[in-house]
């Protein structure tokens, strides 16, 4: 009895807190989770991205993304688009993983 009972929170609690950001870039709007524009400007974003060289230091919601060769490895396929009102997310890349981030927070569950 004890067995399902773990099995049966590991299975519902586990993707909650264990979400990576594995990226993958694809050609089409239609095949991606999340569009994304990049914005010329740190202040006019809704996350701050700072791209890791290793799949292992792309853990949690916290803007650091590691981007995979195949579509079948990412967490999340993003498309970028050419102007902000496509998106349903705007990123500026920084160039410290320490400044990494969310500045708008109620766009989180987008890449959750």
């Amino acid at each position: 009895m004890m067995k399902k009972e773990i099995l049966l929170l590991l299975t519902f609690i586990l993707p909650l807190i264990s979400f990576s950001q594995k990226i993958y870039s694809v050609e089409y709007g239609n095949q991606a989770d999340v569009k994304v524009y990049v914005v010329e400007y740190e202040n006019q974003c809704d996350l701050k991205v700072f791209k890791v060289d290793y799949s292992n230091q792309a853990d949690g919601n916290r803007g650091l993304w590691y981007f995979v060769e195949y579509a079948n490895q990412a967490d999340k396929k993003i498309f970028f688009v050419d102007y902000a009102n496509q998106s349903d997310l705007k990123i500026y890349f920084v160039k410290y993983q320490n400044q990494a981030g969310w500045a708008d927070k109620s766009k989180q569950h987008l890449l959750y």
